[in-house]
């Protein structure tokens, strides 16, 4: 039997004077029931008689009578409801607190039931008057519970039994019919059941909240930890690039140190053999002299005479007059090098920014051209993968996304997050615009290619001019002509990068923007110039670079 059943039987049991069970159920002449002490008193106050239920006026008292099946029916009610009580208290005695017996002196039993009427817990001796007693028979009695005042109305000084869900409190029966008695109400047990239910669904409810929470915590981590695996990858790449770069110019160092060294040393040698040889001729130069000095001394004058031929045939000797050791030249040694040194790091560049190119190629995404922004004299492919200007002004509506007059157009897809990259073919134009924009740029008359007004881009005019559209715009010296055109956004990082894709080269980058729209690519074919300027921008399928 479910709980509703349950409590509607017992509702069938009620005295409606005390609004308990019965206790020696009578009938009246009308045939309504009552507890016979409930009927008696009550008739003893109200002079006639009649019925507190159909009002019936008895200007005789009615003869009462024992209704035998209800008074049966009252004792197998009881009994099983101490049976359960009995069995419940078992149950849920360990989940509850010890309530003690407010009648024991000395030490206190355990309370068995808690008496609503009387306000008292009883234990098992002190209870029994309430289950042989005719009179404390009527009193409700419940699974101890502390703080009985709280569970009676402060009003009627009745049993709080019923809940009222009009204004969400818990009344008693007398409240039902007086104060509260056109408003809907259900047993406490069903309102309970109800509640405690509707807990549980919170209580999963929270718990799954919990759950994604703690998912989410565990992806953030696992975010981190991919994200430190990449910072370690990126700085160990980067150390061994530096380390690269640190060799090379070491290299090149040391082979300009050697080359000034080498320099040296080839002086010095000069300048040695230079010394050995004027040693040597003084040493000739000081051993004629020696014999000069000895036969000028002589006073023979048949031996000077006979010797002094022999005096004129002199050691051989060099003029050095024009002789000299000129420290060595270094003009252009420094320049050779560096020159060699920055082939070498150019090489090394075109390597790093081909693995540049390779990472945010990895962010490409499909950009198609939007029709309903595009000015009146361009003219898309059906793909929308290219535009190029006419000579014709076609009859478009002037909606408020179309550009007019500038010869523009915008990606159809939008990006708020996150990063993206697209490539653009350049080839044969001579003037042309490549950037993104964010959504509020301003679409009529004169437009300001500057990050001020909502747009990044690089623009060509010309046919050789490349400048990046700031304020004041920053010319761009390229060693190449760009023939495609890359396009890198991160969101987040507040950057845009354009590069050229054949060459591999960064052409310019827009650091430390703040993004708060909707950005969209960009794109400008610029006028035709009578042809010389016809070629379309195309929007390329990205392959990345090997």
């Amino acid at each position: 039997m479910s709980a509703a059943s349950c409590l509607r039987s017992k509702d069938q049991f009620l005295c409606s004077i005390c609004l308990d069970v019965f206790t020696d159920p009578v009938t009246t002449s009308c045939g309504h029931n009552f507890c016979k002490n409930c009927i008696n008193e009550h008739w003893n106050m109200n002079v006639p008689s009649w019925c507190p239920i159909c009002k019936e006026v008895f200007y005789t008292r009615p003869k009462l009578r024992v209704n035998t099946f209800i008074s049966e029916m009252v004792s197998q009610f009881r009994q099983e409801a101490q049976q359960k009580a009995s069995s419940s208290s078992s149950e849920q005695q360990a989940a509850k607190p010890e309530v003690l017996c407010d009648v024991c002196t000395g030490t206190k039993l355990k309370a068995l039931k808690s008496c609503l009427v009387c306000l008292t817990s009883y234990c098992e001796t002190h209870l029994e008057p309430h289950l042989t007693m005719s009179g404390l028979k009527r009193h409700q009695l419940m699974d101890p519970v502390e703080n009985l005042e709280d569970r009676m109305c402060m009003k009627h000084d009745k049993p709080l039994e019923l809940f009222c869900k009009t204004d969400q409190t818990c009344v008693c029966m007398l409240c039902s019919v007086l104060d509260h008695k056109t408003h809907e109400f259900v047993p406490l047990k069903e309102e309970y059941e109800g509640k405690k239910a509707e807990l549980g669904r919170t209580e999963a409810e929270i718990q799954q909240m919990i759950q994604r929470r703690r998912l989410k915590i565990q992806k953030i981590k696992e975010s981190v930890d991919l994200s430190k695996e990449a910072a370690n990858r990126e700085i160990a790449e980067d150390v061994q690039v530096f380390k690269s770069l640190i060799k090379s110019v070491m290299i090149s160092l040391n082979e300009l140190i050697e080359t000034i060294e080498e320099k040296q040393r080839t002086t010095e040698q000069q300048a040695e053999d230079f010394i050995k040889e004027l040693k040597q001729e003084i040493s000739e130069l000081m051993k004629r002299s020696s014999e000069v000095k000895q036969l000028s001394r002589s006073e023979d004058h048949l031996h000077l005479l006979q010797n002094f031929s022999s005096l004129k045939a002199a050691p051989p000797t060099k003029d050095w007059t024009e002789v000299s050791v000129r420290p060595p030249s270094y003009e252009g040694t420094v320049v050779r090098t560096v020159t060699q040194l920055e082939e070498t790091l150019s090489k090394e560049m075109k390597k790093l920014f081909e693995a540049e190119l390779k990472r945010v190629q990895q962010y490409a995404v499909d950009v198609t051209l939007d029709p309903d922004t595009t000015n009146p004299h361009l003219i898309l492919s059906d793909d929308g993968k290219q535009v190029n200007c006419g000579d014709v002004k076609k009859n478009l509506p002037d909606n408020p996304e179309r550009f007019s007059p500038c010869i523009s157009v915008l990606g159809k897809q939008s990006f708020s997050s996150g990063r993206f990259y697209f490539e653009v073919q350049v080839k044969r134009k001579t003037e042309w615009d490549l950037g993104v924009a964010r959504e509020s740029i301003n679409r009529k008359g004169e437009i300001t290619l500057t990050p001020q007004d909502g747009y990044w881009t690089i623009v060509m005019r010309n046919g050789n001019e490349y400048k990046a559209g700031n304020y004041p715009s920053v010319c761009l010296s390229l060693k190449f002509k760009p023939q495609k055109v890359g396009v890198f956004v991160d969101y987040e990082e507040g950057l845009v990068s354009f590069y050229d894709v054949d060459a591999a080269a960064l052409i310019y980058s827009f650091t430390g923007c703040s993004f708060t729209e909707k950005l969209y690519p960009y794109f400008s074919p610029c006028p035709n110039y009578g042809g010389k300027n016809s070629a379309p921008l195309i929007i390329c399928p990205v392959n990345q670079t090997e």
